[in-house]
Parts: C-alpha cells; sequence; structure tokens
C-alpha cells in the first residue's frame, strides 16, 4: 500500500498542511481521472482508476485529523482495525460520571439541566483532550517520534473515541 504522506509530497504529520492536501488531490484527480484513460482501456484504464481510488482515500483521510491519526499509528503497526483497547480504569471513572449525566438528561427529557450539565462536562473534556493532544503533536513533529509518543498519542486517539461516542448519544437525543 502506498504511503499517503509520500503521494502527496509530504512530511508525516499529524496536522499536515490543509492547502497541500487540497491542491495535490486536485493536481491527482486531474492526472488520474478515469475518463482520461477511457479510450486507452487495459492497463492504463486500472492504473488511472487505482490511482484515483488511492488519491480519494489519501485525501479522505488526510483532511480528517482523527483519521490522520490513526493512519499514522496504522502505518507504524501501533493500532489494529477494530482493536479493542483498554483505556485506563481512572479515565472510565470519570466517563461514568458523564455518561450518569446523559443518561438522566435521556430518562427525563425536561431535565435541560442535566443535559446542559453533560454537555458543558463533554466540551470540558473535550478542551482537555485538544490540550494534552497538542502538546504530544509538538513533540511529534519537533522530532520525538518513538514509540512511546505514539503509544500516548495512541491513548488519547481511543480516549476521543470514546468521547464522540458520548457526544454521539447528547446529539441524538437532542435531535429528538
Amino acid at each position: 500500500m502506498a504511503n499517503y504522506f509520500e503521494l502527496y509530497d509530504l512530511p508525516v504529520s499529524f496536522a499536515p498542511d490543509q492547502a497541500v492536501v487540497k491542491n495535490k488531490f486536485y493536481e491527482l484527480s486531474r492526472k488520474y481521472h478515469p475518463d482520461r484513460f477511457a479510450q486507452a482501456g487495459g492497463a492504463d484504464l486500472t492504473e488511472a482508476l487505482q490511482m484515483a481510488a488511492l488519491n480519494n482515500a489519501a485525501y479522505k483521510t488526510l483532511k480528517d485529523s482523527d483519521a490522520t491519526m490513526g493512519y499514522i499509528l496504522k502505518q507504524r503497526n501501533l493500532l489494529e482495525d477494530e482493536e479493542k483497547y483498554a483505556l485506563p480504569p481512572a479515565f472510565l471513572m470519570e466517563m461514568m460520571d458523564l455518561n450518569e449525566a446523559v443518561s438522566e438528561s435521556e430518562i427525563d427529557p425536561e431535565n435541560t439541566d442535566a443535559r446542559n450539565m453533560a454537555t458543558n462536562d463533554l466540551n470540558e473534556q473535550l478542551e482537555l483532550w485538544d490540550d494534552a493532544m497538542q502538546l504530544l503533536t509538538t513533540r511529534y513533529a519537533n522530532g520525538e517520534q518513538d514509540d512511546a509518543l505514539l503509544l500516548q498519542i495512541k491513548d488519547m486517539y481511543f480516549r476521543k473515541k470514546y468521547l464522540l461516542r458520548i457526544k454521539e448519544r447528547i446529539d441524538r437525543f437532542a435531535a429528538r
């Protein structure tokens, strides 16, 4: 499998330059658009289709910070598809309170205080996550790219996934 960063001539980064990502996507889209190879057929058309699919996958990944994080971890063989990761018990205890507040707002839809508290707590957790991730990714960008740091980033990756599941619950309930 081709490396998306190499395909886009970018250094490996948790925050790739979005202008470069967009420009490279359009450049490769024009270059490998299957319509340009329709008359050629055969191997040329097959290659164009493969490159167009690769370009689309690279763009989808590199324009999304969470997908980029997962991609880098997978490239370093530190993350597996459908991995069952054990979050630290202290984090799970914090989340228990947040989940209880969400459940209270689901049980009693009139209890806007519970929903507001859950939303505020979630937003606070996401801000803490952003601050912690900023420190870790800055260390990575400054050259500290060892597995120990990446394992810390992996832990943060799974914490955010957990927080986003709670956010989805709140959003689903709010949409009713």
